[in-house]
C-alpha cells in the first residue's frame, strides 16, 4: 500500500491564509493525524530547526546559544464539529470579507498558523525559540499531549517564559484561574409518595445547599497585581428514582474557579467551609497559574504587546508550564467567548496583529 503524503501547508503565504489552510484540515480530538503530519512535514523542512515527535505532538527549537528560551505553544485539536446543519464554524472553511469562518478559527488554529509563520521566517531571533504542537486539549487531562511530553522531553520543555497562544483578543492575559469539581450529597428516607411522611426527602434537603450557593458572595483576589474573579456554582443535579417514590439521595454537582493564590487543597477547605455540615467529595482538581509577569522576558513581552495585561479566568495550559517552574501568559488571536460556538470565526486583521506582536518582541 502506498503512504499518503502530508497535506502540504505553505508557511510563506499570509499567515490569514494559512490559518484557512489549517482549519480545512478536520482535526477534531483523537483525529489529529493528518494534521499533526502536516505541520512535521513543514517544520522539517526548514534547516535552523530541531524536531522530535510523539505521537500526534511536535516540538520545533532553535539552538543558538541565546541567554533566554521561550516556548510558544499551541494545540492542534478542537471540539466536534457542529451539529446544526449550515453552521459556519465548521470544515471547511469560509470566509466573509475578512472574516475566516471555521472549526478552530479562533481555538485554535489561528494561533498555530502563527507559531508556524514564525517558525519559518524567524532564523535568528533574539531568544531561542521553543515551538511546541499538541493533540488532545480539549478532552480529559489524562490524555493531553502537553502533559506526554512534558513526561517524555523535559529537557525540550525547558524555558524561562512561555506565551500559549489560545484567543485572547490580542491581549495579554496572566496566569490562569484553578477550577475543582465537587460532588455534594444529601441522604433521606425513600417512600411511596402518597405516603410522604414515612419518607425523609434528600431533594428538599438539597434547598439549603442551593441557598447557599446562590447567596454566596465570589471572591476577588489581587495576585501579582492581576485581579482574579473567582465563581462557585452548582452546575449539575441529580436525584429521584421514580415518579411516585420519595428520593432517599441527591447529588449537587459544584464547580469552583479559585484564584492562582490558592492550591486545589485550599480550594478544597473553601468549599467545605461554605459547605459546612454535609457530605462532599472533590472529584476534580487542576492548580492554577501565576501571571508571572514580574519575570524580565514577560515584562518585555508585555511592553512589546502594549497592552494592559488582564487576568485569565478560565483554566489552560499555562498552568502545566506554571507547575514547571516556566512563567507563562496567554496571548492569541480571536474572541475567546466565540470559542466552541457554531459561530466560530477571526478576522484576518486579528491574526495578522498577533503575527506583529510576537515578531516584533523576538526579533
Amino acid at each position: 500500500m502506498t503512504a499518503t503524503l502530508p497535506v502540504s501547508l505553505d508557511l510563506s503565504a499570509d499567515v490569514a491564509l494559512l490559518t484557512a489552510s489549517l482549519l480545512d484540515i478536520e482535526s477534531v480530538s483523537g483525529n489529529e493525524r493528518k494534521l499533526a503530519d502536516a505541520v512535521e512535514a513543514a517544520v522539517r523542512s526548514f534547516p535552523h530547526l530541531e524536531v522530535v515527535r510523539d505521537g500526534d505532538s511536535i516540538i520545533a527549537r532553535t539552538s543558538l546559544g541565546r541567554a533566554e528560551r521561550v516556548i510558544l505553544a499551541g494545540h492542534l485539536d478542537t471540539v466536534p464539529l457542529p451539529g446544526v446543519s449550515g453552521s459556519r464554524g465548521t470544515v471547511p472553511s469560509t470566509w466573509e470579507g475578512d472574516v475566516l469562518y471555521g472549526r478552530g478559527a479562533t481555538d485554535m488554529k489561528g494561533g498555530v498558523a502563527v507559531q508556524l509563520a514564525l517558525a519559518a521566517t524567524l532564523t535568528e531571533p533574539t531568544r531561542d525559540i521553543t515551538y511546541v504542537f499538541y493533540d488532545h486539549e480539549e478532552v480529559e487531562a489524562s490524555l493531553s499531549g502537553l502533559g506526554r511530553l512534558v513526561d517524555k522531553f523535559p529537557d525540550w520543555l525547558a524555558a524561562d517564559f512561555a506565551v500559549l497562544l489560545e484567543p485572547t483578543d490580542g491581549t495579554v492575559e496572566g496566569g490562569c484561574n484553578g477550577t475543582a469539581r465537587f460532588n455534594v450529597t444529601t441522604t433521606g428516607r425513600a417512600a411511596h409518595s402518597a405516603r410522604a411522611w414515612m419518607g425523609e426527602n434528600a431533594i428538599h434537603a438539597a434547598a439549603d445547599i442551593l441557598a447557599r450557593l446562590r447567596d454566596h458572595e465570589p471572591l476577588t483576589v489581587d495576585v501579582d497585581g492581576l485581579a482574579y474573579r473567582e465563581s462557585l456554582n452548582a452546575v449539575m443535579i441529580k436525584g429521584g428514582t421514580a415518579g411516585n417514590v420519595i428520593p432517599d439521595r441527591t447529588v449537587i454537582e459544584v464547580n469552583y474557579r479559585f484564584a492562582p493564590d490558592k492550591s486545589p487543597e485550599d480550594a478544597e477547605a473553601y468549599v467545605r467551609a461554605v459547605l459546612a455540615g454535609y457530605d462532599i467529595e472533590r472529584t476534580d482538581a487542576a492548580a492554577g497559574a501565576r501571571p508571572g509577569l514580574h519575570h524580565p522576558a514577560a515584562a518585555d513581552f508585555v511592553a512589546a504587546v502594549g497592552a494592559e495585561p488582564k487576568p485569565k479566568y478560565g483554566w489552560t495550559d499555562v498552568a502545566r508550564f506554571s507547575e514547571l517552574g516556566i512563567p507563562a501568559v496567554n496571548f492569541g488571536p480571536g474572541d475567546p467567548l466565540l470559542a466552541h460556538s457554531d459561530n466560530e470565526h477571526v478576522s484576518a486583521g486579528e491574526i495578522r496583529e498577533c503575527l506583529r506582536a510576537l515578531k516584533t518582541w523576538l526579533s
